[in-house]
């Protein structure tokens, strides 16, 4: 077998390359070029011996990948940190570069089973792009959030519990945008309690709109205009961030479609939520067992064992945060729809278990349905899981 490690770099890769007689290792720019380089290194060698293992270091290597994968080669990708690990387990000395890491990549693909990653499709590559970007686009629009509230903690404090909403409905946004100050929100006439209300489907009522005026007329806030320049801000982007977000759900849910999937035959996992846990695991036929997904998502705890004494600590968290985060997170829905996951939920608070530890359990067990349903290809049936 040939065995050939490329290390990932922004603007060059050095690749390392070991045949049972000799070994070679170079660099190429990371551009058409360098590529056609790497092709050329590449030609001697008989394809089907060849184990090539790429560091997963984000976008820096989604070209190559696509460049490989259109020449018809296999790959195999791999967390940086294991082969971290596996170097210092092989010297004491600290030296680092990328030649001797592509080395050391291509000396670690000597010791593990090559699953070569199946570069399903540009589906995958897309989904994950799209929902990190809404991660993000979700995170800013939180800190605009904040700051309307701290803003609104001067001028109408009474405003926010009153709402009671964990961000700002589109009916917040249009009476903070169109009167801002507690004043104007006194003077609201009925014509805009009708607008008010067919925005909020009903949900914003008459009573409800009273009571507003009300606490606007004896707010203890102070308007000030630097403030209400800030409030007028927020909303601007906050608004922006809502069509960006909507979009991007959009073109996520365009995507799925494409896609075949049974995550979402479990009641209470959105198409989003979907998305997330696909993109991030990518192609779940590579996870021979359950254990190896809930390591991959830092799901799996420490262990700690010292002669007769051995505990178990907290979660590793290593791996993709937006994975560990929508497995837990969708575990509500999932337990609110689904009796069996409530049970077992139930089962964890009686052994004593706090909430979030809880739930970070009813997280493994879905987990390990999902790996079922997934490498089964079979919908789900809770009746399966009594």
């Amino acid at each position: 077998m040939i065995y050939i490690g490329i290390d990932i770099s922004k603007y060059k890769h050095d690749c390392f390359i070991a045949t049972e007689t000799v070994d070679h290792s170079f660099s190429f720019e990371n551009n058409q070029s360098g590529f056609k380089e790497l092709l050329e290194h590449f030609k001697p060698l008989v394809k089907q011996e060849m184990i090539i293992g790429l560091e997963a270091t984000g976008h820096y290597g989604e070209n190559l990948k696509s460049f490989l994968t259109l020449h018809g080669y296999s790959f195999m990708e791999i967390n940086p940190f294991l082969v971290k690990k596996f170097g210092e387990a092989h010297s004491l000395r600290k030296t680092k570069t990328d030649k001797k890491d592509a080395q050391m990549i291509s000396t670690y693909m000597r010791s593990v089973d090559y699953k070569a990653y199946h570069h399903q499709s540009y589906h995958i590559s897309a989904l994950k792009s799209l929902t990190r970007l809404r991660f993000k686009l979700i995170s800013i629009r939180t800190k605009h959030y904040n700051m309307m509230t701290k803003v609104l903690d001067v001028i109408f404090p009474e405003f926010k519990p009153f709402m009671r909403e964990q961000g700002y409905s589109e009916t917040s946004l249009s009476i903070l945008k169109r009167f801002s100050s507690p004043d104007k929100i006194a003077k609201m006439k009925d014509e805009h309690f009708d607008k008010l209300r067919r925005l909020s489907m009903g949900k914003f009522n008459y009573p409800k709109f009273i009571k507003l005026k009300e606490l606007a007329k004896s707010t203890i806030g102070v308007t000030q205009d630097h403030q209400l320049f800030k409030l007028k801000t927020s909303i601007s982007y906050v608004e922006q961030l809502n069509r960006d977000i909507e979009e991007t759900e959009k073109q996520i849910t365009s995507l799925m479609d494409r896609y075949p999937t049974r995550i979402q035959t479990i009641k209470g996992i959105g198409t989003i939520s979907a998305a997330i846990i696909l993109c991030e695991y990518g192609d779940i036929s590579l996870f021979s067992n359950p254990a190896e997904m809930l390591s991959y998502a830092g799901l799996d705890s420490t262990i700690k064992q010292s002669g007769t004494m051995s505990s178990t600590g907290k979660l590793v968290k290593r791996g993709s945060k937006y994975l560990r985060a929508t497995l837990i997170n969708v575990c509500m829905m999932v337990m609110i729809y689904n009796p069996v996951f409530y049970v077992y939920y139930t089962k964890k608070k009686q052994e004593g278990k706090h909430h979030r530890v809880a739930m970070v359990h009813l997280a493994k067990k879905l987990v390990r349905v999902i790996h079922h349903l997934e490498t089964n290809h079979v919908d789900f049936d809770s009746s399966k899981l009594i």
